[in-house]
Formats: C-alpha cells, sequence, structure tokens
C-alpha cells in the first residue's frame, strides 16, 4: 500500500437538515479503500465514534457486518433508522467499550472527534462536560485498550485524524500525539497520509471561519493522517 493517497472529498450520502450545520463525515470514498482492502465480505467492521455513520454504511454496502457506538442520541438514532442491522448500532460511550455486546471484529475504522490543546472541553461526551487536552490524549489509550479485547489476532485499527491549526496559526500536533498514545495499546504499523483534492462543502464542522475552513481538508491543511495499527 501506498504511503500516501489522493482523493476527493466525497460524501454524496443526503443528510437530514437538522445535520447540516455539524457535518463532520468521513469522506465515503477513504473509508470503502481501507475496508476493501484490509476485509473481506463476511468481516465484522468496527466504528466506535460511529457519528453519522458513514463507515457503517459502507460496510454495509460492502457487504461486511457493520457494528458501531455513537454517544449522540440523535445521531444514534438517524443511524439506527438507516442501517439494515439496525441492532448493530449502540447508543453508547466509547470509554466504556466492554460493557456492550461486541462481537470479535475483523477491523476497526474510526475518525474520533477532534480538540485543540487549548480546549477546556471533553470530546468524548460530545464536548458537553469540562476536559483538557493532556486527558484526552490519555483516554485514547483507555478506548484503545479495550478494542483491543474486542479485535481478532492480527486485526488491523485505524484511526482517520489530523493536525489542526486554529485561527492564530497555532498547531496542535493531534495525529502525532494520538499516534504516541496509541501506540503504547497497538502495534504501530504506520502512517497513510490522505490528500484532498477538493472540499465539496463551504464549511468544517458544520463552521465557516475563514481560519477553519482554510485548506481542502480544514483546519489550515489540505491533507489528513490515516493512523494504521495492528493487533499484535
Amino acid at each position: 500500500m501506498k504511503s500516501y493517497l489522493i482523493l476527493p472529498n466525497v460524501k454524496s450520502r443526503p443528510l437530514p437538515e437538522k445535520f447540516h450545520g455539524d457535518d463532520n463525515r468521513s469522506s465515503e470514498n477513504l473509508v470503502q479503500y481501507f475496508i476493501e482492502n484490509y476485509t473481506q465480505k463476511g468481516d465484522v467492521v468496527l466504528d466506535i465514534f460511529a457519528g453519522l455513520g458513514t463507515t457503517l454504511f459502507i460496510a454495509e454496502e460492502m457487504d461486511r457486518i457493520p457494528f458501531g457506538i455513537e454517544y449522540v442520541k440523535d445521531r444514534f438514532e438517524y443511524i439506527k433508522e438507516n442501517l439494515k442491522h439496525k441492532e448493530n448500532i449502540i447508543n453508547g460511550d466509547s470509554t466504556k467499550l466492554l460493557d456492550y455486546k461486541i462481537p470479535e471484529c475483523d477491523i476497526c475504522y474510526s475518525s474520533p472527534p477532534f480538540s485543540h490543546k487549548e480546549s477546556n472541553y471533553n470530546p468524548f461526551t460530545a464536548y458537553e462536560s469540562e476536559g483538557n487536552y493532556q486527558q484526552y490524549i490519555l483516554d485514547y489509550q483507555k478506548i484503545y485498550s479495550q478494542v483491543k479485547q474486542v479485535m481478532k489476532p492480527e486485526a488491523y485499527v485505524i484511526v482517520d485524524i489530523a493536525n489542526l491549526q486554529n485561527e492564530k496559526r497555532k498547531v496542535t500536533t493531534l495525529a502525532w500525539d494520538v499516534a504516541k498514545s496509541i501506540s503504547e495499546i497497538l502495534y504501530f504499523v504506520k502512517e497513510v497520509v490522505i490528500i484532498r483534492e477538493s472540499r465539496e462543502s463551504e464549511t468544517v464542522d458544520g463552521r465557516s471561519e475563514p481560519w477553519r475552513i482554510e485548506g481542502t481538508f480544514g483546519y489550515g491543511y489540505d491533507h489528513s493522517y490515516c493512523l494504521i495499527f495492528q493487533n499484535k
């Protein structure tokens, strides 16, 4: 596999209007690429940050079995309404993964909620509670130590993540910090640079501040990363 991919940022699935202002979905063709190259038909695909369901919908369309967790109730309800395997989406907390009945999985593909270093909120509670960046990065170990327990031996765990610039051009090395944190739990195989040809939306995460929308990915960048780990 190449160490970089050049892809358009495709989001073709229509969304209900209530989600238009908060569309932070992963690119459909990016998810499809990794599912196609790392799994076979009938495999179980896990997304612990299901969001608006892109990974689960793509997995189902590709004849894989989707399982997912989503913290926000209206997003969970949207996924459940549109997923064929309705029993396989859980309204829950990924930090408590082992509380739920998750089968042994062949791959985990997720894009976690992002955070700047200056943030005082906890992304893993949909930014509804207080927190800090240091604890947020540590919590990845809590989460992925549980992911490790539901993955098949040698299975791949992929994290779709990016570094971020803020309005003052200060960089949060989110991708690198997350890679270092999860590497304490899972074997780090490599990173794949995802270069975005275009962005269909005029917003990033539903917002349109100049610093946020700069770059075809956003947050001042034309690229992001897929961090590839393996359960070994």
